[in-house]
């Protein structure tokens, strides 16, 4: 509904993932766990009832009431009431700590307002939610057909800048090589996710590459094993050559990785310079070692026999064990490999990368399959955590990357790319690495703008 410009959030990420005003005007930190956010004024939901503080309590309200809670909103215990002092205009939202980071995860398309009609109560007290004519964006959904389709049309009443185009209709097609068929026959104007396996049979120029926020990194587990000893994880970084796997199993459609996080977020060409540790000659000789990965990515399995390749050049011996993700996550986070590849988006909802850090990399991370621990890494990931949005929290975030990457716990290897399909009259389509945003006020279908 966010891709379609039907649901809008309180404020939206610029290209930095700074806050900017949506549903929201304005915003102010009261106190460590309030924050005191403006609602704009002449905003009208689809159904025709106005925009006010008290729609937008229920619907934050909602949301941090389900069961389970959006991912965005986990452990962050988040409340919200009209301000007492201007109950027509601003709301108050509040949380268990302090969240300098609390107006990026208000940008969420979980946190989407709707309408107090949208909600209601089902037999079992379960709130449901009917998004049909329920949202404030210049596209009004006017229906949805289950898992198949959808219909949109242009909100003649937006409080901001009119659709160009008159309407949309989706298709919900889960089957890759049937995208691919859409864009190539013209049935479809925008295609997301085509598969890179299918981008040989279609005209290049229907093709637009998106970078993305994930990272395909050997993760490289320092506390048993041949990689404990950093001479060895030094070793097995200087043998890797990602940009080989990029051409190799990416077919070039993919960046070869500068660090953990890539150039979908652009602040990071800006990271600091290295020192990772020189591999002394012969450290890798007589090691062997066992990589882990899943075959749900079709590329993942590829990558491992091109590192196979790499490491054993090198004087590894290795070994694989490849399975299904559901199969292996357990032994995974349990550190029974001595490395293991992944596929791993390094942003959330919020548009932070923080929270990935602190899931793979510190002491008490819920996702750490390098088991790494260091006092020193641990301490940086909290300062990030700590530093409200802006300039010096991205400094911070690039901080702790360097120490990371100098003990090397992980061999980040390269940025994946998404491919978009558009045709030839398809004007202004977003091409957004948040997968937020697809079809705009300013996006166009030919001369008609249909």
């Amino acid at each position: 509904m966010a891709r379609w410009s039907n649901v809008e959030t309180l404020v939206t990420l610029d290209e930095d993932g700074d806050a900017q005003p949506l549903l929201a005007t304005a915003w102010q930190q009261v106190d460590d766990t309030t924050w005191r956010f403006t609602v704009r004024q002449g905003v009208q939901f689809h159904d025709g009832q106005a925009l006010t503080a008290a729609a937008v309590v229920g619907s934050l309200t909602a949301a941090a009431s389900a069961s389970p809670p959006p991912r965005i909103l986990d452990g962050v215990g988040l409340t919200a009431e009209v301000d007492p002092a201007a109950p027509d205009e601003a709301v108050l939202v509040r949380t268990t700590g302090a969240d300098p980071l609390l107006p990026q995860r208000l940008s969420s398309p979980q946190l989407a307002i709707m309408s107090p009609a949208a909600y209601s109560t089902d037999g079992s007290g379960t709130t449901v939610v009917d998004p049909v004519r329920h949202a404030t964006g210049p596209f009004v959904l006017t229906a949805v057909n289950g898992t198949s389709s959808a219909t949109l049309d242009r909100f003649d009443g937006y409080w901001g800048q009119k659709a160009a185009a008159a309407g949309i209709d989706a298709a919900f097609v889960p089957d890759g090589t049937a995208r691919a068929a859409a864009l190539r026959t013209g049935t479809a104007d925008l295609v997301e996710a085509v598969p890179a396996g299918q981008a040989s049979l279609l005209d290049p120029a229907l093709l637009h590459e998106v970078k993305m926020p994930r990272t395909n990194t050997l993760y490289l587990n320092t506390s048993r094993g041949a990689f404990a000893d950093p001479a060895v994880r030094a070793a097995a970084r200087a043998a890797i050559d990602p940009q080989k796997i990029v051409d190799t199993v990416y077919e070039g459609r993919a960046d070869a990785a500068q660090g953990l996080l890539g150039p979908a977020l652009p602040w990071t060409a800006d990271r600091p310079q290295r020192t990772p540790v020189a591999a002394p000659a012969g450290a890798a000789t007589g090691r062997t070692i066992t990589i882990g990965t899943f075959t749900d990515r079709a590329e993942l399995p590829e990558v491992a026999v091109q590192l196979q390749a790499q490491l054993e050049a090198a004087g590894f011996t290795v070994r694989q064990d490849v399975r299904e993700y559901a199969q292996i996550e357990a032994d995974a986070l349990a550190g029974t490999f001595d490395a293991f590849i992944l596929s791993r988006a390094t942003v959330l909802d919020s548009g932070d990368p923080v929270a990935y850090l602190a899931s793979d990399f510190s002491c008490e991370g819920s996702f750490n399959i390098s088991q790494f621990c260091d006092p020193g890494v641990d301490a940086a990931i909290a300062e990030a955590s700590a530093t409200p949005a802006g300039p010096e929290r991205r400094a911070a975030v690039l901080a702790a990357e360097k120490l990371i990457l100098d003990a090397d716990a992980a061999v980040p290897m390269l940025h994946e790319r998404v491919l978009q399909g558009e045709q030839p009259g398809v004007a202004d389509a977003a091409r957004d690495p948040r997968e937020r945003a697809l079809v705009t006020t300013r996006t166009t279908v030919g001369a008609t703008a249909s």
